[in-house]
């Protein structure tokens, strides 16, 4: 068992005595950090998660196996993160807040009022009970632990090989790890990195993070899934290997920019921040109408750091700061602050005073660089970059066709009849896409992978044009709009 003697022998996942040195090198600085001698091959590595989590059972600890009747009790519920005094993050349990049940808005649009605030807040309790329940009474997700089948050492495993290059196809990707895109990916990269030997990361801790996130997306979501997560998280790493960024990042910064990207959108619920508002959603409520999407995935990242141990090990000084970083990556993807970070990243590169030494200024490139890999779609090769946009615009007619039938004003980009794919996706690339990637070459001195997504998103920004004007030029009516972007292409 060459596997499960090196698992013993790095002593991964045991417990540190009172006075030692809990990590190898300190995970503040880039000097000691090292890796290559110490990574394993994602095959290798997926066999050790095997072994490892049917030799710690006791990692599941007793089951709790009673029924929480109301919602006070589940409050009070040990694992509740939020209850926790040596937290400085407030968090979210994972599972606290339902998927949107639009019923709900019927009730509102017609009467204004949803019957009593007691029928809510019970109809809103049980709903919380039954989608926190399962993981409440201690029962493991039926998640299997093959993240592969027998097939990886074929195409998965050849695409893995070059999951640093820009044509990386996600698409294709998923359907090769059968929908575990995301989990797959997590685990390689972090491998590659060296993050889970430097960090002394439990790998069956890790993988039942990541799970966790993934499961916490929403499939029926056309853009905000799994998937989404899973591309941002592969442009990430692209960006993390930009010369000038990548000699100055710690295993710390590399470790937040990667999570960050995982989880920028979890639990996201398929509509935006304005739906959430005028309708008086409870999470507008909670984070009082700033950031509330954002918010709200980060605290549910923060909750399921907790609920997985994945960083128990560490100081909890440490964990908390690497809450906190990770909240203002997360935050930064907010595309209402946009033009605040693009001033910002303007002035930085006109006075020429970014100092990456400095940890402030590492983190800053850090929200950049999440908020390029975020909106990084129009940079893609046409095939993977016209198929997002057709999600994206399904998930916007989507919310359309609610506010439409709720008698709610219909939110921008979203009237099926009025906005169309090329003219939304012009839009999109003029006014968000081109200024950021503009700044970004600048940052970046025209490296190989600039060049090649900036010709990208002028070859895409040319084909929608040219679509959009097609459109126009028939006369065709809002009805033959949208499926006539779905069928054509240049």
């Amino acid at each position: 068992m060459p596997i499960l003697n090196r698992f013993l022998n790095s002593e991964l996942g045991r417990r540190w005595k009172a006075g030692e040195e809990l990590l190898p090198s300190s995970v503040w600085t880039l000097s000691t950090y090292q890796q290559g001698a110490l990574t394993m091959e994602l095959p290798e590595l997926i066999q050790l998660v095997k072994l490892v989590w049917k030799s710690k059972h006791n990692l599941q600890g007793p089951k709790k196996r009673g029924i929480f009747e109301n919602e006070d009790a589940l409050a009070n519920y040990q694992g509740d993160a939020r209850v926790r005094e040596q937290a400085r993050v407030l968090s979210e349990r994972r599972g606290s807040f339902p998927f949107i049940d639009f019923r709900l808005l019927n009730t509102t649009a017609n009467s204004g009022e949803i019957g009593t605030k007691k029928k809510l807040k019970r109809l809103l309790s049980f709903q919380r009970y039954f989608h926190a329940s399962r993981l409440l009474r201690g029962i493991v997700p039926q998640t299997s632990l093959h993240l592969l089948d027998e097939d990886y050492l074929g195409q998965a495993g050849h695409m893995l090989s070059k999951v640093g290059t820009w044509n990386f196809d996600i698409f294709l990707f998923d359907r090769l790890t059968n929908g575990n895109s995301l989990v797959t990916l997590l685990c390689h990269l972090f491998n590659g990195h060296g993050l889970i030997h430097h960090f002394q990361l439990d790998m069956v801790k890790l993988h039942r993070f990541l799970v966790m996130v993934q499961e916490d997306y929403h499939s029926q979501n056309p853009y905000h899934n799994a998937v989404h997560a899973a591309d941002v998280t592969q442009a990430m790493h692209c960006y993390l290997k930009e010369p000038r960024l990548a000699r100055y990042l710690t295993p710390l910064d590399i470790f937040l920019g990667l999570l960050a990207a995982t989880a920028h959108d979890v639990d996201h619920p398929g509509v935006n921040q304005p739906f959430l508002v005028k309708t008086k959603h409870h999470l507008a409520s909670l984070y009082q109408n700033v950031s509330v999407l954002e918010n709200h995935h980060w605290r549910s990242t923060v909750g399921m750091l907790r609920e997985s141990g994945l960083l128990s090990h560490l100081p909890v000084e440490m964990t908390q700061e690497i809450e906190q970083q990770l909240g203002s990556l997360i935050l930064a993807t907010d595309i209402s602050r946009q033009n605040e970070f693009l001033s910002s990243f303007k002035t930085h590169l006109d006075n020429d005073d970014l100092s990456l030494e400095d940890a402030e200024h590492r983190h800053f490139m850090l929200q950049i660089a999440l908020k390029c890999a975020d909106i990084s779609n129009p940079c893609r090769v046409w095939e993977m970059s016209k198929q997002w946009s057709e999600r994206v615009c399904e998930e916007f007619y989507r919310q359309g066709d609610l506010e439409t039938k709720f008698e709610l004003e219909i939110s921008p980009s979203c009237n099926q009849h009025m906005d169309t794919v090329p003219a939304i996706q012009i839009g999109f690339m003029t006014y968000l896409v081109e200024p950021l990637f503009d700044e970004w070459r600048r940052f970046t001195d025209n490296t190989p992978l600039t060049e090649a997504m900036m010709s990208h998103l002028r070859k895409n920004k040319a084909r929608w044009r040219a679509l959009h004007h097609n459109q126009h030029h028939r006369g065709d009516d809002g009805s033959g709009q949208r499926s006539e972007v779905v069928e054509s292409g240049p």
